[in-house]
């Protein structure tokens, strides 16, 4: 076996969104959608961590981001799927605007129903903002229906039956 052998890809561990309120977004996932947390941890600030042998800031060798400051919790979603919830305190600068989900780095999480119209109903009841339903006629998903939202935090969802 080489270095550069394929490993086995054993399964999805977790999706990760950044939220400016990680209390207030952990409330709404196990709140609202029965999210179970597993565990937090911070927060772990880059300024002191000790720098790397060779130098380097530890947040940005690990993280990509020099001088982060951040607190994390994980929360059980779904019996297939974690969620990590991200709240950066540091650095400065930090972009608020979420990417449209056209843009490179756009992203969304699907969650599967079993009534897509009531889960609208009582997602926007609990903060969300739903688009349009997406009746499907045709093609391999016929008579399926889908539907994008936002979370109270911005993170774009979208339901499916």
């Amino acid at each position: 076996m080489t270095d550069t052998a394929r490993p086995r890809f054993l399964a999805a561990d977790h999706v990760s969104f950044t939220v400016a309120d990680l209390d207030a977004a952990v409330a709404f996932y196990r709140d609202v959608l029965g999210a179970r947390e597993l565990f937090r941890m911070g927060p772990l600030d880059g300024a002191e961590i000790p720098p790397l042998p060779d130098g380097r800031d530890w947040m940005e060798a690990h993280v990509g981001v020099a001088g982060a400051r951040l607190t994390l919790a994980m929360l059980a979603l779904f019996d297939n799927l974690n969620l990590q919830l991200v709240q950066y305190d540091a650095p400065a600068g930090r972009a608020t605007a979420h990417p449209r989900v056209c843009d490179i780095g756009g992203h969304h999480l699907a969650i599967r129903v079993d009534d897509v119209e009531l889960a609208k109903r009582y997602l926007v009841a609990h903060g969300c903002t739903a688009m349009e339903t997406i009746a499907i006629d045709a093609g391999p998903l016929a008579g399926k229906k889908n539907l994008y939202m936002r979370d109270p935090f911005g993170n774009p969802l979208e339901i499916v039956d």
